[in-house]
């Protein structure tokens, strides 16, 4: 599944590599509300696209997503961006881990490659959540932010109904609900690249405000009332 928020330069080589990497896998990408021609790109490839209508962010793109996912019954869903920075050959090893896990996270601070979360304010954010997410998942977890994700039935069903769309509640509050859902987490080490095309959102002042939001995005999740869904496990 492959949220697209105006990915037109990138996604036809990230769908070329899922091409090779994952012949068997069906693929669809969600355009978020794209003005430009990111899910024709993807259609003349002859790969289904989730249109809507205008920009909800990656957590409603994913709800979104989910939902097509549960409703067609699949028992696997990986999650993987459109600017070319997640190594689909790595895919195989999420899915694998699922044998043992609901939700497994591609971590790219894991001791593979040489990814960096940057200086200051960033890389502190990143590292406080981790530690926190940590000791509530019950398993050490280093890079909660990461969008490169394997879910099973359980987190399926369970993201189809309550995925936020809050700005990181697709990371960091998903993270919440799916360990509050009884939701096993793991993480499999994983490099990731420089993007492919375009520009990144990330500046000095961005980053700054990045170590606030998270922190709240955080508190948020952690106080929120929500009803849990109880899937039953797949046997």
């Amino acid at each position: 599944m492959i949220p697209a928020l105006n990915e037109e330069r990138a996604i036809t080589g990230v769908l070329h590599e899922l091409a090779l990497c994952c012949p068997d896998a069906d693929v669809l990408v969600v355009d978020d509300g794209s003005s430009d021609g990111t899910g024709a790109a993807a259609e003349a490839l002859g790969v289904p696209v989730v249109r809507l209508p205008f920009n909800l962010g990656v957590g409603g793109a994913m709800r979104a997503g989910y939902r097509h996912a549960l409703r067609h019954r699949y028992r696997a869903v990986v999650q993987v961006d459109a600017d070319g920075q997640h190594d689909a050959s790595y895919i195989p090893r999420l899915v694998a881990e699922l044998g043992s896990a609901d939700l497994v996270i591609g971590a790219r601070f894991a001791g593979e490659g040489r990814y960096s979360a940057g200086r200051g304010p960033r890389r502190w954010a990143m590292s406080m959540l981790a530690a926190v997410l940590s000791r509530l998942a019950g398993t050490r977890l280093t890079d909660t932010t990461s969008g490169f994700r394997a879910a099973g039935p359980r987190a399926i069903e369970v993201f189809a109904e309550h995925y936020p769309a809050e700005y990181l509640g697709d990371t960091v509050e998903s993270l919440v609900i799916a360990v509050r859902s009884g939701c096993t987490v793991r993480q499999v080490p994983v490099a990731m690249r420089p993007r492919a095309a375009g520009r990144s959102s990330q500046s000095p002042l961005r980053a700054s405000v990045y170590l606030l939001r998270a922190f709240v995005a955080l508190g948020l999740a952690l106080v929120r009332r929500w009803t849990p869904t109880s899937p039953a496990r797949s046997s």
